[in-house]
């Protein structure tokens, strides 16, 4: 049987997690991390944007992208 080892991130959630009593906590602890990854997504957005490395033509080419895997 193989060990999991807890990083230290993952520790502290779990400690967290003791915290939450209710399906109404939960609700809002899962929103809180939600909104924290929402805003680190949209952060790196905005700074892709201002270096250039995306743009409204590369926006654009994501309409006419197809990447479905092909079934035979």
């Amino acid at each position: 049987m193989e060990t999991t080892v807890f990083n230290p991130a993952q520790l502290q959630l779990l400690k967290m997690m003791s915290f939450v009593k209710t399906s109404e906590a939960l609700d809002q602890l899962k929103q809180v991390i939600s909104d924290f990854f929402a805003k680190q997504a949209q952060e790196e957005i905005n700074h892709l944007w201002e270096t250039g490395e995306l743009n409204d033509e590369k926006i654009e080419s994501f309409r006419q992208l197809h990447e479905r895997t092909p079934y035979k």
